[in-house]
């Protein structure tokens, strides 16, 4: 797998910003005359009214062939803007590129089909434009029709088919028209969630099976982790990191400031009883973690100082979603009394874990709890509880049928048992 299949060396796309541009393509007469106006005040005041915007600069990696690569980034990073590039969509400003194959692109939903044209005309245009001969496009039609599950449309203009429907025949024909390298953006969120998992076994198809190149983008981090070997990871139109698809997920999550742990710096929650030192998500061999798979116990590592023991003393922590969700509490003394975590005065070391297979995809929040049992809280959730956080990606199911992140706040594997009569 050491031929490369592209080559990207210091790619750079530059935008000219009009700030004064008229809104949409119908001009009123008095836009005429107002733009006028301030095109003559613009020329007496020396004022422009135009900026350059580098969607990308200096952009530069390279994929072998049969590689699965990821390129993710937050919204403007200029994910879109390489893609089209690659596509040959649009034009690079500076830089080169080096593309040995033949490219089948599913980028927004709209680009890639002629809307006057029925579905049917559409598969043969789009094999032929991509070098392909009419009786090889006839060879694939069945398998691309059954793929999509549009074939009762077939001949209706894809003008009259949903945003759902045009995706499906859209990824269906991008797929399997024998292109070296497949390109896909983000436009599968449109799909609903079976075709979304039928499109990433067909993606690993192609790549596994025919050792085709995929080029996937996405914000779904489960999706990029079970299918991509490598990922770019781009922000302010620069590549920032590539790497193994882990780590660039790692530090994508980190630049978002996850903050999952907390040391006390000005005793501010100290009292008579607990003083807490820190608060800090953990692995199993208790190092900073801020990003879980699911298929992973998840540590959470509480540090303090016992004044005086009291029996009313509980500690915990309570966890919540993204949306300010209270998903649960959890306390030291929640089993039975024997086996109670033994306190001691002095610094104390709490450990404790969510099992895997628990949580959902997401974002969440830890915060402490503590408190003299039906006396006094000592840090209570949401009024004065220091707060760190934590993220899950991936690992929610062990079967090659389901890699996408399920709806709902909790996603355990439940076992199920064939029972005879």
């Amino acid at each position: 797998m050491s031929e490369s299949i592209i080559k990207v060396e210091g790619l750079g796309k530059k935008y000219i910003i009009s700030h004064e541009g008229t809104r949409g393509s119908y001009t009123a007469l008095r836009d005429v005359i107002s733009n006028k106006a301030k095109g003559l005040m613009k020329r007496s005041n020396g004022v422009s009214s135009k900026e350059e915007f580098w969607a990308l600069k200096d952009v530069s990696f390279e994929i072998k062939k049969g590689e699965v690569v990821g390129i993710i980034g937050r919204n403007g990073a200029g994910k879109s803007t390489l893609l089209k590039i690659l596509s040959r969509i649009t034009e690079p400003t500076t830089g080169r590129i080096e593309i040995n194959g033949r490219v089948a692109s599913l980028l927004e939903v709209g680009t890639g089909f002629h809307p006057e044209l029925t579905g049917r005309e559409n598969i043969f245009l789009n094999g032929a434009i991509l070098g392909m001969s009419r009786a090889e496009i006839r060879a694939r039609f069945d398998e691309i029709v059954d793929f999509s599950g549009v074939e009762i449309f077939l001949d209706t203009p894809v003008k009259r088919y949903s945003s759902g429907m045009y995706v499906r025949l859209a990824f269906s024909v991008a797929a399997h028209l024998d292109p070296e390298i497949l390109v896909v953006d983000e436009v599968l969120a449109v799909g609903d969630a079976e075709f979304q998992k039928k499109c990433l076994g067909r993606m690993r198809q192609v790549s596994q099976n025919d050792g085709r190149t995929v080029l996937f983008v996405s914000h779904n981090m489960g999706a990029v982790s079970s299918l991509c070997n490598r990922c770019v990871m781009l922000e302010r139109g620069s590549v920032k990191l590539i790497d193994t698809t882990s780590s660039v997920i790692q530090r994508y999550f980190h630049s978002d400031n996850i903050e999952s742990s907390w040391k006390s710096s000005d005793h501010k929650f100290d009292n008579p009883y607990f003083t807490l030192t820190s608060i800090c998500m953990v692995d199993f061999n208790l190092n900073e973690q801020s990003i879980f798979s699911n298929e992973q116990s998840i540590g959470i590592l509480i540090e303090g100082t016992i004044k005086q023991i009291d029996p009313a003393l509980m500690i915990g922590v309570a966890i919540y979603s993204s949306e300010n969700q209270l998903l649960f509490w959890s306390l030291h003394t929640d089993k039975k009394e024997t086996e109670w975590s033994k306190l001691r005065v002095g610094l104390n070391k709490l450990y404790t874990q969510i099992p895997k297979h628990i949580l959902n995809e997401g974002h969440y929040r830890v915060e402490l709890n503590v408190s003299l049992y039906n006396r006094e809280w000592i840090l209570q959730p949401e009024i004065n509880s220091p707060v760190i956080r934590f993220s899950i990606q991936g690992g929610l199911s062990e079967s090659p049928l389901w890699q996408m992140k399920r709806p709902g706040i909790i996603a355990p594997i439940l076992t199920y048992k064939h029972i005879d009569n």
